[in-house]
């Protein structure tokens, strides 16, 4: 099976050109100039968009097993494909947690047969699991996830000892939630003895504040300059904390990285006013000064990856303040065209949104023949086209939760097509259940 795809601009490695594509047996097995036609089985006519790598999001929660009223592999891969991403790396704090080697393959079976974009599953570290490390297939991992913080499903790492060992120990790269549970508890505290037992949401980023995350991060940081370990800083959310991450620009020498999250880099605190709990996250979302200075360092290399920390709940659970109202929200399906958004007011250039959602991602976890268009890698490869309004409605929303703090806006980029390992899984808002991902494999050097 051959396929051409034509007619449109391709963004890859820092370049826009008009180039076609040709596909076969799942490979890029030609990148061309825009010239006579090729024999193929398929064309897709890309004429009028932008064909780029497939979204690599390395931070989702699809929550199978154990919290499948929320959300399950099935779904939010479906809304994955919708979105544009082809591949996704998953936490584990799901139940039973990803924090033994049955727990691992358990997940790894369900994606098998249920995943229709390609997977790979964080193995998480607790107080008392390193010496696990050493028996994990370093093929088959992005990392070990370490949560620093609380609201992790009761993965909390907050023993000296435990984490001295980690970051002496680990030899893959180190994933980390830093917030720092003290301050966290004393401002909950506080806020109640005001506030009473469910202070309102709009006190999230007080309670969750910014001290919280910087005595956290400055911590990670320490321990991971003091080991050698590669610390990759999940969600960081404040102005402060950046200070810590030096501009990468070559991810062989760098040892320590940041993400940002797409709901911190589009919302602030104040959007709690109009959404309520609908955007409280861990960490908080914050100020729009904190907001403004994560835009900032998308551009000068300071924040080396974009990803979603999709978090579904269902929206009953998303109900009262800082107390009783869940943490999370469903991004993955708008992802991608919120920061093509950004890309349209300024924010940043779509050479390095392919930077920070795909070839970054790749890059940074060694992922192998995955997020870029070169000859020899795998097809996973998103259409987008741009002037093409449509608004979210609760019918579009594909994740298991049924809702997203999207609806009701309208974008005016739209995800035309999405192919993983060169099938098309979406296109014409319809998501192919046949078409099923692959796993996702690393070579951690």
């Amino acid at each position: 099976m051959i396929t051409l795809i034509k007619g449109g601009r391709i963004v890859n490695e820092g370049h826009v050109t008009k180039a076609d594509i040709v596909i076969e047996d799942g490979n890029i097995i030609e990148v061309r100039g825009q010239k006579e036609e090729v024999r193929c089985d398929e064309v897709i006519d890309a004429t009028g968009c932008y064909i780029l790598p497939g979204i690599i999001d390395d931070h989702v929660h699809f929550r199978e097993p154990g919290l499948t009223e929320k959300a399950d592999i099935d779904t939010e891969s479906r809304a994955a494909a919708a979105g544009g991403v082809t591949s996704y790396f998953d936490m584990p704090n799901c139940n039973p947690q990803t924090t033994t080697l049955d727990a691992l393959a358990q997940k790894q079976a369900l994606a098998r047969e249920k995943s229709h974009v390609n997977y790979a599953f964080f193995y998480g570290a607790t107080n008392d699991n390193v010496e696990t490390f050493s028996q994990l297939d370093a093929t088959k991992i992005p990392g070990i996830k370490l949560f620093m913080g609380s609201s992790t499903g009761n993965m909390l790492v907050d023993c000296d000892e435990a984490l001295e060992r980690i970051f002496k120990e680990c030899k893959f790269p180190l994933m980390a939630h830093c917030e720092d549970t003290a301050i966290i508890n004393r401002n909950m505290e506080e806020a109640k003895g005001a506030w009473g037992d469910d202070p309102p949401v709009n006190l999230h980023a007080m309670i969750r504040s910014e001290e919280a995350c910087l005595t956290s991060t400055r911590k990670a940081v320490a321990l991971a300059q003091k080991y050698g370990t590669r610390l990759h800083v999940a969600h960081v959310s404040s102005a402060e904390e950046l200070e810590l991450f030096a501009v990468c620009r070559d991810f062989a020498s760098t040892k320590i990285t940041a993400e940002a999250c797409v709901g911190h880099l589009y919302f602030t605190q104040l959007d709690h006013e109009r959404l309520g709990a609908k955007i409280k996250v861990n960490p908080s979302i914050k100020t729009p000064v904190d907001q403004f200075m994560l835009r900032e360092a998308l551009t000068d290399g300071r924040i080396s990856i974009v990803a979603t920390d999709h978090a579904p709940h269902l929206l009953s659970q998303k109900q009262g303040g800082c107390a009783k109202a869940a943490s999370g929200m469903p991004m993955v399906q708008f992802s991608l065209v919120t920061m093509l958004e950004l890309v349209d007011e300024g924010v940043l250039t779509i050479q390095r949104l392919v930077e920070l959602m795909c070839h970054n991602p790749a890059r940074l976890f060694g992922v192998q023949r995955r997020g870029f268009l070169r000859v020899g890698y795998r097809a996973d490869i998103t259409i987008v086209r741009p002037k093409s309004p449509w608004t979210v409605t609760s019918d579009c929303i594909l994740s298991k939760c049924g809702w997203s703090p999207m609806e009701g806006h309208q974008y005016q980029w739209r995800v035309e097509r999405t192919l993983c390992n060169g099938q098309t899984v979406y296109s014409n808002g319809q998501v192919d259940n046949d078409v099923l991902g692959e796993p996702i494999t690393f070579s951690h050097q």
